[in-house]
């Protein structure tokens, strides 16, 4: 079952977002912060899904920031304790992606 990206919108906007340790360790060294995550995670698309990923079902999303920053995240999402995992994130590159970022070359 794919992610339900209305449901990453939700949890985004409700500040329901959990940044794993990889993932904070990630945006420190990629200069990205909590709030440009939160915002590109508002309007985010899934680009890739990954159902059978454990311990939760976890998808690749591509979302923006308003100034224009491009960002994809890992993300999965908590049923039971309602919170948007962001397992990491990172600015893709034309090297590894076609135009648009949402297939990989």
């Amino acid at each position: 079952m794919a992610l339900d990206i209305n449901r990453i919108h939700l949890l985004a906007a409700s500040d329901r977002i959990a940044l794993k340790r990889h993932s904070i360790l990630r945006m420190h060294q990629r200069r990205i912060n909590a709030d440009e995550v939160k915002e590109a995670l508002l309007s985010c698309t899934l680009v890739e899904d990954y159902p059978s990923d454990r311990p939760l079902p976890s998808g690749l999303v591509l979302g923006r920031t308003s100034d224009g920053r491009v960002m994809h995240a890992v993300v999965a999402i908590d049923v039971v304790e309602p919170m948007l995992w962001v397992i990491t994130v990172y600015e893709p590159s034309l090297s590894d992606w076609l135009e648009g970022f949402e297939q990989r070359r």
